[in-house]
């Protein structure tokens, strides 16, 4: 009979080489920090303690957690084909895809793509600055967003934040997507203009979608990312 304790012994040890001792101070850190992955490995305490192993899962798959980044993943063949086709079904079971807009001749708001901070995005598209004290970073901000702003099938969400006190009410999400620059924008532009939002589209300094309507606000800036994928950022807010 085989042997197989030694490597019995030595995947436990791996998946149980882990911290004990009291929850780290967490200073406080701009809302939408940078590389959310890389925070969190950063800061989840460290542990040898058998019975604490559960917290060694911060960017676990399956266990996932409020407030724990999602798993990142590459632009692989067939990955863009399946999310657009995926984004043109949702799309297709309320009418046919409306064409793009031509794009306004005209610069739209600063590019994002320097910005970490969800106060500083805010500022940028022209939202509520009286707001911006009350964001709050969390990931489940990224379901609350209403159905005309709501994030591509397949688009995995790195940074949320929002605010929902009042009249304060804002959204700040930011995404990868592996379809185009262009798929993404039909996909917001349509599920607006199905909203009766008026927008404008421009394409300088980066790629990026302005709706209005009554009380609301939105705004989804579209630029090309590492990997081959396309990260697209989702503003929404009431005036």
């Amino acid at each position: 009979m085989q042997r197989r304790a030694p490597l019995f012994l030595f995947a436990v040890t791996a998946f149980t080489l882990v911290a004990c001792g009291e929850e780290p101070i967490v200073e406080a850190e701009p809302v939408l920090a940078q590389d959310p992955l890389l925070a969190r490995a950063l800061n989840d305490p460290l542990m040898v303690d058998p019975d604490l192993s559960w917290r060694n899962e911060a960017n676990a798959v399956i266990a996932y957690r409020d407030g724990h980044p999602l798993p990142p993943f590459n632009a692989h063949a067939g990955a863009a084909d399946r999310a657009r086709d995926a984004a043109r079904i949702e799309l297709l079971e309320n009418g046919p895809i409306p064409d793009l807009p031509a794009a306004s001749g005209g610069e739209g708001n600063p590019s994002l793509a320097e910005l970490t901070n969800a106060g500083d995005m805010v500022e940028a598209v022209g939202s509520r600055t009286d707001c911006i004290e009350n964001l709050t970073g969390r990931l489940t901000w990224s379901t609350g967003l209403p159905p005309t702003s709501s994030i591509m099938p397949h688009g995995m969400v790195r940074q949320a934040a929002g605010v929902d006190e009042g009249t304060c009410v804002i959204r700040v999400v930011r995404y990868l997507t592996p379809v185009s620059r262009e798929d993404a924008l039909e996909y917001h532009f349509t599920k607006a203009d199905r909203a009766r939002f008026r927008i404008e589209r421009f394409d300088a300094p980066e790629m990026q979608l302005r709706g209005e309507r009554r009380d609301q606000v939105m705004a989804v800036h579209v630029r090309e990312s590492t990997g081959g994928m396309t990260a697209v950022d989702v503003i929404h807010w009431r005036k």
